[in-house]
C-alpha cells in the first residue's frame, strides 16, 4: 500500500507543480467570456457605430479571438433607449461601448460641457477640449461611474434640419417642433428659441419625420444622408455647429480588470486606433481641408443648405445665453472657464 500511494501522491505533486508552471496570463485567458458584448447608438454606416465596429474587429483581431468583441447596434441591448447605455454597463448588461455624450450627460452632468450652445462652434475648439486637461477631467468623471474611458471619438457638429423653412435667425425657429435625443439642457435650448422640442429615441425620430409628427431635428450631416432624412421631407438644413457630440470609447471596469496587462493595452490601442478613424470620418465632406463631398450631396438630393456666418451664429447665442450660463453652474463653474480659456487659445 505505501509505494502506491507514494506514487500517486508524486504524481498529484508533479501535476500541482506543472499547473504552478502554466503562466499567469495563459489561465487569464482561459477564465475570458466566450463573448463580450459592445453597445453603440445607430448602425453603420454613420461614424459612430463605424467606429464600435472598427473597435470589435480590431481588439478581436488582434487578440487571435481571445477577446472576442460583438458589437450590438442600435442600442439594442437597452431596448433602444440610448441614455441607459450606461446604467446598463454598471449592471454588467454591456461590457465596452461608444457613448455618444449627449446620451449619458443627464447621469454625467460633466458631459453637458459639449452641449453648452455655441461654446466649441469648430474643430480647433473642439480638439482644444479632448485633447487636453479637460478632456483628462471629464475622463475622470466617467471613470467615477465603474467604467473605463479609453479614447474620445467624435460623431459630429449637430446642424438643424426642418420640412417648412430656412432657418436664418432665431425667429425662424418659431413654433418648429423639434426632436432631440436627450438631456433637459436641449430642451430649455430650443424653447429659448420659441421652438417645441420633443425628445425621443433615434429609433422613433425616422417614423416621427415621416409622418410630421416633428417638423425637424439635429444632428450630424453624415447622418443625415446616412439616413436618408432628405426623403423623410427634411428639405431645410442650417449649418450653425450650435453644439457637437463626443463619442467616448469606453470598458466596463470589472471586465478591464479581468484582462491582461497586455490585454488591457491591447483594448486600449485599439480603441485608440478606431477612434482616429472614427474622427477623421466624422470630419469628411463638410467642408474640413477643402472636402466638401457631403455638402454637394446635399444639393443633389435637393436639401436647401444655409451656412450661417459669424455674425448670424452670435445671434442665437445670444438669446441662448441665459440656458449657457444656468447649465454651466451645472457643469461646474471652474471647468467651464477653463474649457473656455482653452478654446480661446486654439483659436488664437
Amino acid at each position: 500500500m505505501t509505494a502506491p500511494m507514494t506514487r500517486r501522491t508524486a504524481l498529484l505533486a508533479a501535476a500541482g507543480a506543472a499547473t504552478l508552471a502554466i503562466p499567469q496570463r495563459v489561465r487569464a485567458q482561459q477564465q475570458y467570456r466566450p463573448e463580450y458584448k459592445l453597445s453603440v447608438v445607430g448602425n453603420r454606416p454613420i461614424p459612430l457605430s463605424e467606429g464600435a465596429f472598427q473597435w470589435a474587429e480590431m481588439v478581436t483581431q488582434r487578440s487571435g479571438g481571445r477577446i472576442n468583441l460583438r458589437v450590438y447596434p442600435g442600442s439594442q441591448l437597452v431596448g433602444g433607449d440610448q441614455t441607459r447605455e450606461l446604467v446598463a454597463m454598471r449592471q454588467g448588461v454591456v461590457d465596452f461601448a461608444v457613448f455618444s455624450t449627449i446620451n449619458i450627460s443627464p447621469q454625467i452632468r460633466e458631459m453637458n460641457l459639449f452641449s453648452l450652445p455655441w461654446l466649441l462652434q469648430d474643430h480647433r475648439g473642439f480638439d482644444a477640449i479632448i485633447n487636453g486637461p479637460v478632456g483628462e477631467e471629464l475622463f475622470r468623471a466617467l471613470a467615477a461611474r465603474e467604467v473605463v474611458p479609453v479614447a474620445w471619438g467624435e460623431n459630429g457638429f449637430r446642424e438643424i434640419s426642418n420640412s417648412r423653412r430656412p432657418i436664418r435667425t432665431p425667429e425662424d425657429m418659431r413654433g418648429l417642433k423639434i426632436r432631440f435625443a436627450a438631456g433637459a439642457i436641449f430642451n430649455e435650448i430650443f424653447t429659448a428659441m420659441g421652438a417645441n422640442p420633443l425628445q425621443m429615441s433615434f429609433a422613433d425620430l425616422q417614423p416621427a419625420l415621416s409622418t410630421g409628427a416633428v417638423d425637424g431635428q439635429e444632428n450630424p450631416i453624415n447622418l443625415f444622408l446616412a439616413f436618408r432624412m432628405d426623403a423623410l421631407a427634411q428639405r431645410h438644413l442650417t449649418v450653425w455647429n450650435y453644439v457637437a457630440d463626443a463619442g467616448a470609447f469606453v470598458v466596463a471596469k470589472q471586465v478591464m480588470d479581468s484582462f491582461s496587462a497586455a490585454d488591457r493595452t491591447l483594448v486600449i490601442e485599439a480603441a485608440r486606433d478606431a477612434a482616429r478613424a472614427q474622427i477623421a470620418a466624422s470630419r469628411a465632406g463638410i467642408g474640413v481641408d477643402g472636402n466638401r463631398a457631403s455638402l454637394e450631396e446635399l444639393g443633389r438630393r435637393n436639401v436647401t443648405v444655409t451656412t450661417l456666418d459669424a455674425e448670424q451664429k452670435a445671434a442665437f447665442a445670444r438669446i441662448t445665453r441665459p440656458v449657457y450660463d444656468k447649465w454651466a453652474q451645472t457643469v461646474g463653474t471652474d471647468l467651464v472657464r477653463r474649457a473656455e480659456a482653452a478654446i480661446r487659445g486654439a483659436r488664437a
